[in-house]
């Protein structure tokens, strides 16, 4: 079922397409870097980002989406950074096993 979803939230010529998916606010913490790039669907606004952090000079990513929704863009944006410093401290660099 989740799978489902995330195939629908990313796949091409319906709302809510990874294309929409901008970033819209991004912060450093630890040594990580989050960009929030919520996705606008039938509930309001999706939170959706990514965790980014070089390690041995490789570049990693690990891209979330989160059942949350809110109204607005930038209150979505503002859980998306939440959520991940959440994520990165409970899983630290293992977030990209």
């Amino acid at each position: 079922m989740i799978e489902k979803f995330v195939k629908r939230l990313f796949s091409s010529g319906k709302e809510g397409t990874k294309a929409e998916a901008k970033v819209v606010s991004s912060a450093h913490y630890n040594e990580f870097e989050i960009r929030a790039a919520p996705v606008k669907d039938s509930n309001g606004w999706r939170v959706t980002g990514t965790v980014v952090k070089e390690i041995d000079g490789t570049l990693k990513e690990h891209h979330f989406v989160r059942a949350d929704a809110c109204p607005d863009v930038e209150s979505a944006a503002a859980l998306t950074l939440r959520k991940a410093r959440q994520l990165i401290d409970e899983q630290g660099d293992r977030i990209f096993d």
